[in-house]
């Protein structure tokens, strides 16, 4: 059996590979600048047709123009947009039914001859919907089909074989998110309406997540009264471990908070008879507290701020409604 051919790998040139990556870079920035003097009344219109859409934005590509408009009606939906993506091979199979007459067609092709494009065009144009065109010819069949043509030709592509989609495919990329921001803009988007569709995010859980959402409450909240035991407190605490008791009147409102660091004042405050003492005695009065309705992260910012790791809920009245400690807002990755 012959051995197995071994093939060296080639010796590395650090700086002829620094040096390409630097001309791909300086071809690509080159690209969108023409793209930014180039770009005119067309943007605008492209604007207007899809803030008047009824539907959705359905945005269709082959190849590499594809892949740039699934990410373009990704970023469209995340910021105010309903869009979504149709391949449009599958489209002339049966998938054009799921585009109604009120959605609008954002069509990716650098060429502007893609076939699959060209053959459901006609009966997207039939059916009454709106289709902007975004690619590399103005003169092309896509083009002349289309309301709108954005023109996202480039000089060249990075490739210096002239072959794989570089530049092109950035300039669209650049297209894609231009619209989606300036639609964002014009629709008045706000912080919390990104976060609304990112719930499982950072921004998501910092904009959206209430105190309620993660507090303790009911039978979980510890609380004594005011005339409760040291040892009740105790027991109290050790059996809901928050490491801290509220102290109630009989109308459970927050008279005090009792924790583990009042236990250890007393402990080393010999004045105090701790086999008789009641939590009143000990506790710490008007404590901080916060309101079920506000963010988890003012919860955290309050415990940071006041260097304490639990705080009591109460409501406008100051009654007890529920209780939080710092691990269950890092549970909840808040902090």
């Amino acid at each position: 059996m012959a051995d197995p051919v071994q093939h060296s790998a080639p010796a590395i040139d650090a700086a002829a590979l620094i040096a390409a990556g630097r001309r791909v870079l300086a071809i690509e920035s080159e690209a969108l600048q023409a793209l930014h003097a180039r770009l005119d009344g067309s943007f605008a219109q492209a604007c207007g047709l899809l803030l008047a859409c009824r539907g959705r934005v359905v945005a269709t590509g082959m190849g590499k123009s594809g892949h740039v408009a699934r990410k373009l009606a990704a970023t469209l939906a995340s910021t105010g947009t309903p869009a979504f993506y149709v391949h449009p091979g599958e489209a002339s199979h049966g998938d054009l039914g799921m585009i109604t007459d009120a959605d609008v067609v954002l069509a990716l092709s650098n060429s502007g001859e893609t076939e699959e494009l060209l053959a459901i065009a006609p009966a997207l144009r039939r059916q009454g919907n709106h289709l902007i065109a975004m690619g590399g010819r103005a003169e092309s069949s896509l083009a002349r089909l289309a309301d709108v043509f954005l023109d996202v030709s480039v000089p060249e592509e990075a490739c210096p074989l002239g072959l794989a989609p570089t530049s092109s495919t950035t300039a669209a990329l650049a297209m894609g998110d231009a619209l989606a921001v300036a639609l964002l803009e014009a629709r008045g988007f706000t912080r919390e309406d990104f976060a609304r569709s990112h719930p499982a995010g950072a921004l998501g859980r910092r904009l959206l997540l209430r105190i309620r959402d993660v507090m303790h409450a009911g039978a979980d909240v510890p609380r004594v009264g005011a005339q409760a035991s040291l040892s009740e407190a105790l027991v109290e605490m050790s059996r809901k471990r928050l490491g801290m008791t509220a102290v109630v009147d009989d109308e459970n409102v927050l008279l005090g908070i009792f924790t583990d660091g009042d236990l250890r004042r007393a402990l080393d405050d010999a004045r105090i008879d701790l086999r008789h003492a009641r939590v009143a005695e000990l506790m710490t009065r008007n404590p901080k507290a916060i309101e079920p309705d506000r963010l988890a992260t003012e919860a955290a910012h309050l415990m940071e701020q006041h260097r304490i790791s639990a705080l009591v809920v109460v409501d406008a009245e100051r009654r007890v409604a529920g209780a939080l400690n710092i691990h269950d807002l890092l549970r909840a990755r808040v902090v």
